[in-house]
This record gives structure tokens, sequence and C-alpha cells, in this order.
């Protein structure tokens, strides 16, 4: 009875995620009033006229490739400092790499909110405003405690043995750091990539309240333009939605396999 009642709930947790999706699917193959009339139910015929009709009616080219570009350059240079302040906190003394560690912890305390006001201040005054790389720094500044508390929780589970016999044969914090730190926190790396992919990806707060031009909207912010006051254009938004979703689906499928070895990675043996 355990066994089927774990089915059964399973089932039902598959339904709940399966049938949304399946219906933001069928939607970008309707019309607005075929949406209205059956809105869960299988579309006419699958042609993809909307998303024809979104790529030559908005300037959907030019909002995908500034999420990707923001995305791709947000989501290296976080990895970057990210994995060199966790290698710094490993090397450090307990004392000293405690308070540093601590410092950046203290960073994923601050709400996002609270900081809208400060943060568009100061990109203000510097005049990168309706800039991507405005956005960029930004999105590095406000993922970096995140990635370091990851990467850090992973680099202490490497024996320092490994640290020690490399600098005993002559090599530098630098070369330790390239040739066995980085690779052996490859998996961590990667899970941490495709977290902070999806958070990237998905920002609406920060191009929202940096960003006014229409040539440097991202995608979540460009999916808005569907939404008016009264009506939505349901099969445009979804449309916009599927062509969003693409890029992380595709991310994990390749990255799957460094996310579900997680933290096994950097064990030694004998």
């Amino acid at each position: 009875m355990d066994r089927l009642g774990k089915r059964v709930l399973l089932f039902i947790y598959a339904a709940i995620i399966i049938i949304p999706m399946l219906t933001v699917f069928f939607s970008t193959f309707k019309t607005t009033s075929q949406m209205y009339e059956n809105p869960i139910g299988l579309p006419e015929s699958f042609n993809f006229s909307n998303y024809v009709q979104i790529f030559n009616e908005t300037a959907m080219a030019t909002y995908f490739k500034n999420s990707v570009i923001v995305t791709l350059v947000s989501v290296t240079f976080t990895l970057f400092f990210a994995s060199l302040i966790a290698y710094a906190i490993t090397r450090m003394n307990k004392w000293m790499g405690g308070l540093l560690f601590g410092l950046f912890t203290l960073g994923m305390m601050v709400p996002a909110q609270v900081n809208m006001i400060p943060l568009y201040s100061l990109i203000y005054r510097l005049d990168l405003t309706n800039t991507l790389s405005g956005l960029m720094i930004v999105n590095i500044s406000v993922t970096l405690p995140v990635a370091v508390f990851i990467l850090t929780g992973f680099m202490k589970t490497i024996p320092k043995e490994l640290f020690e016999a490399c600098t005993i044969d002559g090599a530098n914090n630098w070369q330790v750091y390239r040739r066995i730190a980085l690779p052996l926190s490859l998996p961590s790396i990667s899970a941490t990539a495709i977290f902070l992919f999806v958070m990237h990806w998905n920002d609406l707060l920060y191009p929202l309240l940096f960003i006014t031009k229409d040539e440097y909207k991202t995608l979540p912010l460009a999916l808005l333009e569907f939404q008016g006051q009264y009506m939505t254009n349901f099969p445009m938004l979804f449309t916009g939605v599927m062509i969003a979703s693409a890029p992380m689906i595709i991310a994990y499928v390749f990255l799957q396999r460094y996310f579900i070895a997680g933290m096994t990675a950097g064990s030694v043996k004998g």
C-alpha cells in the first residue's frame, strides 16, 4: 500500500507540473479567440504562425541577444570571482577565512528590494542606466555572495594535502588554483552555473529598474509588452515564454551530469 501511495502522489505531483506546461505549449499554436474558447484543449492545427509573428512584429531577436549577452557575461564573471574568493577562503587561516566567509554570507541576507534605491542611485550617477554593462555589474554584485557560499562549501572538502603537495613542488597560488582547485571543483562550478543562469535569465527586477529603452531590454522585460491594462495576448505571451525557456532546458541537458555529480567529486582514493 505504501508503494502504491507513493506512486499516486508522484503521479499527482507530475500532473501538477506537466498539465500547466502542456497548456502553455499548446496555447502557442492557438489564436486569441481559440485560447479563450478552449484554454486547455488541443489546438486545431500545429502551425508556427505565432513564432513567426513574434519575431516579425517585435524585436524578439534583439531581446534574445541581450539576454544571452547579459546572462553569459554575468555568469562567467560571477563564477570567476567566486571561485577565486572561495579558494582564498580555504587557504586562509581559520579565523580570517571564517570572517571573510561570514561577510559574504551576510550579503545573502539583504533583500533585493532593500537595495533598489541605493543601487539605482549609484548606477544613475555612474551613467550606466540603459546599458547592458550596468545590468551585468549589478547582476554580478548581487549573486556573488551565493556563488561564494556554494563554492566555498565544496572547496573545503578538497584535501589540503593536495594544495600542500603542489606548494612543495614549487607551484604558486595561481597555479594551485588553476591546476588543482578549479578542475576538482568543476562539478560544483557547473551546478552553480546552472543556478546562476536561471537567476540571471529570468531576472525581471533589475532590467525593469535600469532599462527603459527597447534596444537594451531583455526577454523577461520584453514579455511585459504582451500584457495590456484590459486584455492580455496570451498566445503571444506564451510563445515568448517558450522561446525564453528553451535556453534553460538546453543548458540543463548539457550540464546535468555535473549537476547530479554535485559534491561527490574531489574525493581521493586510499
